[in-house]
């Protein structure tokens, strides 16, 4: 395999033949290409699984996340790495990791130098979904004198289940479509912890897909702004299987993304797999690589992209986008205008329009901190 200093692969689906078929193209060795800013390339073959996980790996730990189901890195400049981390429970979702989501997402969302975040699971899978044996007492055996406080409790469970997911993308909404300021705080309470967190996350999430995805991470990467996966990366939304409806964000936001009702009623009512394949011809996923290194290239790729742009304008858009995803056309116009009159008068514009002129990149502009 050739080498070259600013070797990055581009794996795109060749529409024209069988799914199955994938080709790629190489940048020349010796060819010098424009990087944004803070993204490190390495030599080497960009088949080696061992060493791809060497370059996105030695990054430091993000201080203030200590947690027991996930590990966070400072991947690169303005990028946090958020794993879930328990490869020998195929990541599944423990008790501790519906907490942590939580109080991880409300850090990353008050952190002024991440500009984007990227998820993806450790080891051979993304998730295997809910860790069933550790929360079984807290699902099947709820807390309460008689059915109304039973229910209650129970609804008061699950509409905390639903915030772990949702705090990657809600933003709670005030009187005339304004969003609340923060601190905008949600009451987390537990046995052995109490967390008031934000309820949203302005940063771009970028899902990075391998493997099994399963039940529950089915619903977090419906939360996320943009989905990769590799090619033995398959989907589930299994919980009928298991004598339940989905409760916690797919069968809200799954219908949304792939604007299929047919095809989401058939995934929930039969739990059936979708292949990665089918995942993109659906757009769950927007692209498909053939193994887990060359997806981690090209998200931490497009995560540098994204943080060399001005910080007001990428999660202005994001906030946007959800708010007139949820809401007519009309109250869309109306919310971002009524944003854009304090967002216009950005700094970021003067220095983007200057770069613009003078012809040069925006990795050369320098943003202040959001």
């Amino acid at each position: 395999m050739k080498w070259g200093p600013s070797a990055i692969r581009h794996c795109v689906p060749n529409l024209g033949s069988s799914p199955q078929s994938l080709f790629f193209s190489f940048i020349s060795p010796g060819l010098v290409v424009p990087t944004p800013q803070g993204l490190s390339l390495c030599l080497r073959p960009l088949s080696s699984a061992v060493q791809d996980e060497a370059s996105t790996a030695a990054p430091r730990e993000a201080p203030g996340h200590n947690y027991e189901s996930l590990r966070v890195t400072a991947a690169q400049k303005h990028i946090l790495h958020v794993q879930l981390n328990r490869p020998e429970k195929r990541n599944a979702m423990n008790k501790a990791f519906w907490r942590e989501m939580v109080e991880c997402f409300n850090k990353i969302a008050q952190d002024p130098d991440c500009r984007a975040v990227v998820i993806s699971g450790a080891g051979k899978v993304f998730t295997a979904g809910i860790d069933l044996m550790d929360m079984a007492s807290e699902i099947l055996q709820p807390q309460g004198d008689d059915v109304a406080r039973i229910s209650w409790n129970l609804r008061n469970l699950i509409t905390r289940y639903q915030e772990t997911f949702s705090v990657i993308e809600k933003v709670l909404w005030g009187a005339g479509g304004v969003p609340l300021p923060n601190p905008v705080h949600l009451l987390w309470t537990s046995p052995d912890t109490t967390l008031s967190v934000p309820l949203q996350c302005p940063k771009p999430v970028i899902a990075a897909i391998h493997g099994a995805c399963i039940g529950a991470g089915v619903d977090l990467i419906t939360a996320c702004d943009i989905r990769y996966c590799a090619q033995d990366a398959f989907f589930q939304v299994k919980e009928v299987d298991i004598g339940l409806a989905a409760d916690v964000g797919t069968l809200q936001r799954l219908p949304k993304i792939i604007g299929n009702q047919s095809l989401v009623n058939e995934l929930a009512f039969t739990c059936r797999t979708m292949m990665a394949d089918e995942a993109l011809g659906s757009g769950l996923v927007s692209r498909l690589f053939p193994d887990k290194e060359g997806m981690l290239d090209a998200v931490f790729t497009l995560a540098a992209e994204i943080s060399t742009k001005s910080p007001v304008a990428v999660q202005s858009t994001k906030i946007n986008l959800i708010y007139s995803r949820n809401h007519p056309v009309t109250e869309g116009l109306n919310y971002t205008a009524t944003w854009n009159m304090s967002m216009l008068q950005t700094q970021d514009i003067i220095k983007s329009v200057q770069a613009a002129m003078e012809k040069k990149e925006l990795k050369s502009v320098t943003f202040s901190k959001l």
